[in-house]
């Protein structure tokens, strides 16, 4: 039987500053920009989370959609929106916020709660920063 993808769409907004303490005020602006604003910058982040597996026989469900959401405002946006990655979001204390990172430690909080929902399995996870700028990670 073909394993099936299943997609859950969330949404949070929050700060953040790209900077290393390591560098100058200088190469930080350098390398990284508006992005090294002293003062801040946000973003309107959308998540998409896609499980594969196969549907149970009495639900036809890989997963039930209202349990991946929980997870994910559980584990994700409860604990991101409107807070400062810097600063405010315990899984990213001491990591460079990059959108690549924050993906990365997103996966982390899910991908082992995912197999508890049914025959499933975390299969890929989009993050964007913008309409125009995203991160895609897969298994």
């Amino acid at each position: 039987m073909p394993r099936i993808l299943v997609t859950r769409k969330e949404h949070f907004n929050a700060a953040h500053k790209m900077f290393r303490p390591d560098w100058p005020k200088e190469k930080n602006e350098a390398v990284f920009g508006k992005c090294a604003n002293e003062n801040w910058h946000g973003h309107n982040y959308d998540l998409f989370v896609t499980v594969e597996g196969t549907p149970h026989p009495d639900t036809g469900y890989v997963i039930d959609l209202k349990d991946l959401s929980k997870l994910l405002k559980e584990k994700v946006v409860e604990r991101l929106d409107h807070k400062n990655i810097n600063i405010d979001v315990p899984f990213m204390q001491g990591i460079l916020a990059s959108t690549e990172h924050l993906a990365l430690a997103i996966w982390d909080q899910i991908e082992s709660e995912i197999p508890k929902m049914g025959d499933c399995r975390l299969h890929s996870l989009k993050l964007y920063e913008t309409e125009r700028n995203f991160v895609e990670l897969r298994a």
